[in-house]
């Protein structure tokens, strides 16, 4: 019996050992994968880009945009400043009345800057970093692309375009030192290894629907 359960205990430390190694190796190929196309904003200039695309990430009860967030958009707002790209894309979780990141995203650009409204479109259905890039290919159209995240957020994102058929470059919007860097950055590590999976796979998103052309009015996009 005591033969038995160290055979077990051993192949147990075994496989997780073994998965351990697995997960590392995704990592490592997915950084170096996509390390030449990642820019620091001041490094990218305009390529005939469709837009760039803002990943959502956490909003306040009140509404208001969380710091990572704020970082995200602000970049964006330079980069259409700069004449990088002409359209901005917000792609986040609206799947809830009372949680709404992409109003909340277009509402801050708007009350900061003049960008016209025109100019901005929302992706309600943006649930994941995977679902927001495949509904930015099949329902608006992005074949070219700038994504805005953070840097530990980018090799990810990046790779997902690259599998999903997307021209993408990714710029840093790392502004701050965010409270809990260290665990986003451990929640990466895994979800790279999930993301490699899943795109082997290449599931529907739960919500597509009609096209909407990034190259036309962003306030088709308005449901308020």
């Amino acid at each position: 019996m005591f033969k038995k359960v160290r055979r077990i205990i051993f192949f147990v430390i075994i496989g997780v050992v073994l998965a351990c190694i697995c997960a590392l190796f995704i990592n490592v190929n997915i950084v170096k994968l996509t390390r030449n196309n990642v820019y620091a904003i001041d490094n990218i200039k305009a390529d005939d880009y469709d837009c760039v695309i803002v990943l959502g990430a956490g909003v306040r009860a009140d509404n208001s945009v969380s710091d990572v967030l704020r970082d995200r958009l602000d970049t964006a707002i330079e980069l259409y400043k700069n004449g990088v790209v002409p359209k901005l894309l917000m792609s986040g979780d609206h799947g809830k009345k009372e949680y709404d990141e992409v109003n909340a995203m277009k509402n801050y650009v708007l009350e900061k800057t003049n960008i016209p409204s025109d100019d901005i479109f929302m992706d309600h259905a943006g649930f994941s970093t995977y679902e927001s890039i495949y509904r930015a290919r099949d329902i608006f159209e992005v074949d070219k692309a700038v994504i805005v995240t953070q840097k530990f957020h980018l090799p990810r994102a990046l790779y997902i375009a690259r599998l999903l058929g997307i021209n993408a470059v990714g710029v840093e919007a790392d502004m701050h030192r965010y409270k809990g860097y260290k665990y986003f950055e451990f929640r990466e590590f895994l979800a790279r290894v999930k993301e490699f999976i899943n795109l082997i796979i290449k599931p529907e998103p739960k919500f597509l629907g009609e096209v909407i052309p990034v190259s036309g009015n962003g306030n088709i996009t308005n449901d308020k």
